[in-house]
């Protein structure tokens, strides 16, 4: 659970006013090792903020992605993925939003249909 810059800080200075690590806990309903903690990092860095998620770039172009899967129709996602540069997950995720399907059609010889 994720809790605001704010409620931290005023969670902190609560303890810090001379409050036993217990009633602080039980005031403000949190955890005492999570006040600890907060505390420790309050006294070291003198902030409570978050760091950002560094998340990188999209690694795979789902044009290329098409292409390359027209071209090889039987390729595992490993196989993409080392091609790619990328992890299986990456592959996975690109298909998802791409709508791209693996699945093989069958088709009916009698109906011609698919």
């Amino acid at each position: 659970m994720s809790y605001e810059k704010k409620y931290r800080e005023r969670a902190v200075k609560y303890r810090l006013e001379g409050h036993t690590l217990e009633e602080t806990s039980k005031v403000f309903a949190i955890g005492t090792m999570t006040l600890k903690n907060w505390v420790k990092k309050y006294k070291a860095d003198g902030d409570l903020s978050k760091k950002p998620i560094k998340r990188s770039a999209k690694k795979v172009c789902r044009e290329k992605l098409r292409e390359y899967l027209r071209t090889h129709p039987d390729a595992y996602q490993s196989e993409i993925a080392e091609v790619f540069g990328c992890s299986q997950s990456a592959v996975s995720q690109a298909m998802k939003q791409g709508k791209i399907t693996r699945k093989k059609r069958q088709f009916d010889t009698e109906n011609k249909t698919h």
